[in-house]
């Protein structure tokens, strides 16, 4: 068996216990203080240099090999959401309101786990090894950036310079058993929009003195459905959702405004570029025609994670050794879900790879973000493996 393999099993209790622990105690974005504090402590018993509050509540381990070599970066969020958990686990969230419903609790334990097994290799290292820990990957709560943004800004791939980066997610879309790595792109950037229709009020019962954004909201929706089906290419993913609409205050009453608020989720610069144009043109064009005024606010949220192909080829070679009985997918699977790890490695390049973890017979097969979700927890095995694996054979040297 594959040492970095067997390693990963032989400390999979210390993984399990460590991802049930972060399950039964979630929290929300830049808020992470008690699971930064364990992840500091955790660091800080192998030995490994640790800063904290990096982008706020983001912890930072780092691990020097005994040769000189690149410096590469490996990236594990640590937020949860803001959902009631509905699992019936014994381990299920014990703080209402916020449950881990995407996996990060795993990938935090996963993270510590491959620190423990890296650290006892580091003389075979040709390099060295940044532990970064990422608080607020699922939005920016309430701060102006995301947790990669702010790490960023703290200078997490600064002194000494990140090369490269791996990040990984545990993925219930797929089975157990399933592992993706592939160049290119394999998650789409968001954007937020808002769109505030301004008419004029009235009485419900007298409609033709007034002027409603309610109307005119309704037919920007209908109409914003076109970019896709009919402006860009079929062959190109694109995504315009609106996700949410505010209007009015009682039944007699027509309004003074109404807001719009959604994403819009593209791979490709062009693609973005050409939805960003037709969604204006809709939105002004609808409103000016329904004599309403029309306030536009669209924000980027995340970049694109692409992969870079000699990035994903070493991992791709280290995932064939580790699981040789495993037809590793390397075919476009993309998603139209977003992640702020595209910001880093527009900076670095790297790998974000995915790690099937559904078991249908468990009842642990729900979608990410649900009350329900859950996943096979030896997906962990797997993910720690690889990552632990993929980061040595960066680190070979010459």
């Amino acid at each position: 068996m594959n040492p970095f393999l067997k390693q990963a099993q032989e400390l999979f209790p210390y993984t399990q216990a460590l991802r049930r622990d972060f399950h039964m105690h979630p929290e929300l974005g830049f808020n992470e203080i008690r699971t930064g504090g364990i992840v500091a402590k955790e660091l800080e018993s192998l030995g490994i240099e640790v800063t904290k509050g990096v982008g706020k509540t983001g912890v930072v381990g780092y691990l020097e090999g005994a040769k000189p070599g690149p410096v590469i970066l490996l990236r594990f969020d640590m937020d949860a959401l803001p959902i009631a958990e509905d699992t019936g686990a014994e381990y299920a969230s014990q703080t209402p309101g916020v449950m881990h419903a995407c996996g990060h609790d795993g990938h935090t334990a996963i993270g510590l786990t491959v620190a423990k097994i890296l650290n006892e290799r580091k003389n075979e290292l040709a390099g060295s090894v940044k532990f970064c820990f990422q608080p607020s990957e699922e939005g920016t709560n309430g701060e102006e950036i995301g947790g990669a943004l702010m790490m960023m800004r703290d200078g997490v791939l600064e002194s000494p310079k990140v090369e490269k980066t791996l990040s990984l997610h545990i993925w219930n879309d797929k089975p157990l058993g399933w592992v993706h790595v592939a160049e290119g792109p394999v998650m789409a950037g968001a954007d937020l929009f808002v769109v505030k229709l301004t008419g004029s009020g009235g009485h419900g019962a007298a409609p033709q003195t007034a002027i409603d954004p309610i109307v005119c909201a309704a037919q920007i929706v209908a109409a914003l459905q076109t970019i896709v089906s009919r402006n860009i290419e079929p062959l190109k993913p694109a995504v315009v959702s609106v996700t949410s609409v505010h209007s009015g205050t009682a039944f007699n009453i027509i309004p003074q405004t109404a807001e719009l608020n959604g994403t819009i989720r593209t791979f490709e610069p062009e693609i973005r570029k050409k939805t960003h144009e037709r969604f204006e043109q809709i939105v002004r064009g609808v409103a000016q025609a329904m004599n309403c005024k029309a306030e536009i606010t669209v924000k980027q949220v995340t970049a694109p994670v692409i992969n870079n192909g000699a990035v994903a080829a070493s991992v791709f070679n280290t995932a064939q050794t580790l699981f040789p009985q495993t037809e590793i997918s390397t075919n476009a699977y993309l998603t139209m879900g977003a992640e702020d790890m595209g910001y880093m490695q527009e900076k670095a390049d790297g790998c974000y790879f995915f790690i099937g973890s559904a078991n249908a017979e468990k009842n642990l097969n729900y979608n990410h973000h649900h009350p329900k979700f859950d996943f096979d927890e030896t997906a962990m095995v797997a993910g720690v493996a690889l990552m632990a694996s993929a980061a040595a054979d960066l680190l070979k040297g010459k």
